[in-house]
């Protein structure tokens, strides 16, 4: 059963990721929700996704130009306001303080008060039968370092007030995408459809997008039955404390 939060109503949405689709395949419905209900989203999206793709006669230049223009794509279906992309490898992301810095320039840009992002405690998952990729644990973990201590402290990364007058920030709420642990879901009834046509922009990545929506719809209905919801979505929350 979820856990009793107070309710949760955004203003800033900041979703930080590895690669371009992760949003729309794990939290599009939430993203759209929450910005009907007002709230402002905005992407970070940390690899170029530069190898993600079947197809021999893509070179990796020409799949980074893909991806992010059908990020773009997708995220103007949800609403986003804005999409940020860094330029590490697919594969090759770290959790290093190059990768922290640059999520921390982010958090104090647009001043999120919820942060989306992978939980990297799960390295693999015996529900699904997959090894959760590195990237999705790198950024995942640079997140959690970049939320708490780092965009919260002056005398981290000092210049980026010096140079960027961007000040500390403290998030409230993180909000984990989990597969296997969950205590916190999201009605996303209404906007069940609005995720599918974003998945949708994201046509270099799926070659059977019609089972990618059984499968998300069914993924969604299981959500959906812990909070007596026709379609949800699930995380880990932590409100946190400074």
């Amino acid at each position: 059963m979820p856990v009793a939060f107070a309710p949760l109503q955004p203003k800033v949405i900041l979703c930080v990721v590895a690669h371009p689709d992760d949003i729309e395949v794990g939290i599009g419905g939430t993203i759209a929700t929450y910005i009907a209900a007002g709230a402002k989203a905005y992407y970070l999206v940390l690899t170029n996704g530069n190898k993600g793709s079947e197809d021999r006669s893509m070179n990796p230049d020409q799949l980074r130009d893909t991806r992010r223009a059908e990020q773009r794509s997708a995220a103007q279906i949800l609403g986003v306001s804005d999409v940020f992309f860094c330029d590490y490898g697919d594969g090759e992301l770290v959790c290093d303080l190059n990768v922290k810095r640059d999520i921390v320039r982010v958090i104090r840009q647009v001043k999120p008060d919820v942060v989306f992002t992978l939980d990297p405690t799960v390295v693999y998952s015996t529900l699904t039968g997959t090894v959760n990729h590195p990237d999705h644990r790198a950024a995942g973990q640079a997140t959690l370092d970049a939320v708490f201590p780092l965009a919260r402290d002056h005398m981290t990364f000092p210049e980026l007030i010096t140079n960027e007058n961007l000040e500390p920030h403290k998030v409230q709420t993180l909000l984990l995408m989990n597969l296997e642990q969950q205590n916190f879901y999201v009605d996303i009834s209404a906007q069940m459809e609005k995720k599918l046509e974003a998945l949708r922009a994201h046509q270099s990545q799926f070659s059977d997008p019609e089972n990618v929506e059984v499968w998300l719809r069914q993924q969604a209905e299981k959500a959906g039955s812990h909070i007596g919801a026709k379609y949800a979505e699930s995380f880990m929350r932590l409100d946190l404390r400074y």
